[in-house]
């Protein structure tokens, strides 16, 4: 079974007619539109120094969120070059006390000159600190003692530590990112810019990655941005015009929108490839014709693609 998970996104416009408080608001309404639907996963993902647009941090989010998504797991991004370690095992240790199963900590390098500077760190150098992070949260995490002398870190144990552990899915479109997945990580997460072709090849590379450090994939998950509506027509109307626009860079073929049923057809071909969770994301901006609550619609509509994913 293909399982369908989520990633909310949290960057908002502060100066919005509803201010501030309209961005964790938008956020606990799609967090209750998928638990309705019965959604898998839910996950946040982490950026940093966003001024002036809003970006609602990933901790204090997920730890409100843990109260409405009860009985399945959490998870959060992590842009691991820019914490340190020990209070990223903090973070993850105390969160995942809050939530049932493994805790998901998903890790990406980040990017942008100014976030690595607003944050006091520098973008070279980032994939050792990605490595060298992963190595003392884990450690951590599985109640050790831990030095580094690259975060100048000597004697690190926490507590609590995770109930049933945690699960780390390592980021990245190139080879030696996907590499790093298969040596460190549980499991290789796929871009959301992937199309079915893409998704085919570097899945491959992924597999071979495993085969050379004797491991075996159980878990791969991929996100994707999607928007699905009752109507396949304003669906389509609505995806197209995004895509017209630029979305993201993205070609047609990394998204999925329309009704259900034909954005269960355009997920579906991941499951055929060897993917195990397709973690979604509602596109955006939408049009005031689709009403104030669209996203969350879309949302609850995902909990029909699991069905009909599950009973193909």
């Amino acid at each position: 079974m293909l399982r369908i998970g989520i990633s909310i996104g949290t960057s908002f416009q502060v100066d919005g007619p509803d201010g501030v408080r309209a961005g964790p608001a938008r956020v606990l309404a799609e967090a209750a539109a998928a638990a309705r639907a019965g959604l898998d996963v839910l996950t946040l993902g982490d950026h940093h120094a966003t001024g002036p647009a809003g970006y609602l941090q990933n901790v204090p989010m997920i730890g409100r969120l843990a109260a409405e998504w009860t009985g399945r797991p959490l998870g959060c991004l992590f842009l691991v070059p820019l914490w340190n370690p020990v209070l990223l095992a903090e973070q993850v240790g105390t969160l995942a006390a809050m939530s049932p199963g493994r805790f998901i900590v998903q890790t990406g390098l980040g990017g942008g000159a100014d976030q690595f500077a607003a944050m006091g760190a520098s973008l070279g150098g980032r994939a050792a600190r990605l490595e060298e992070g992963i190595r003392v949260a884990r450690a951590l995490l599985a109640g050790e003692e831990v030095d580094s002398a690259l975060f100048g870190v000597a004697g690190a144990r926490i507590a609590p530590v995770p109930p049933e552990g945690s699960e780390w899915w390592i980021g990245g479109g190139v080879a030696r990112a996907i590499d790093r997945a298969a040596r460190l990580g549980d499991c290789w997460y796929g871009n959301a810019d992937l199309t079915p072709t893409t998704a085919s090849e570097l899945i491959e590379v992924y597999r071979e990655a495993c085969s050379r450090h004797g491991r075996e994939p159980v878990r791969v998950p991929i996100r994707k941005d999607v928007l699905i509506v009752e109507d396949r027509a304003v669906a389509e109307r609505v995806g197209d015009a995004l895509v017209a626009a630029g979305y993201r860079g993205f070609e047609r073929a990394a998204v999925a929108y329309g009704d259900p049923a034909a954005v269960a057809e355009q997920l579906a071909v991941y499951g055929d490839l060897g993917y195990t969770d397709v973690i979604i994301r509602t596109m955006g901006p939408l049009p005031p014709e689709l009403g104030p609550d669209a996203a969350a619609a879309s949302v609850e509509l995902a909990g029909e693609v699991r069905s009909l994913l599950a009973g193909s």
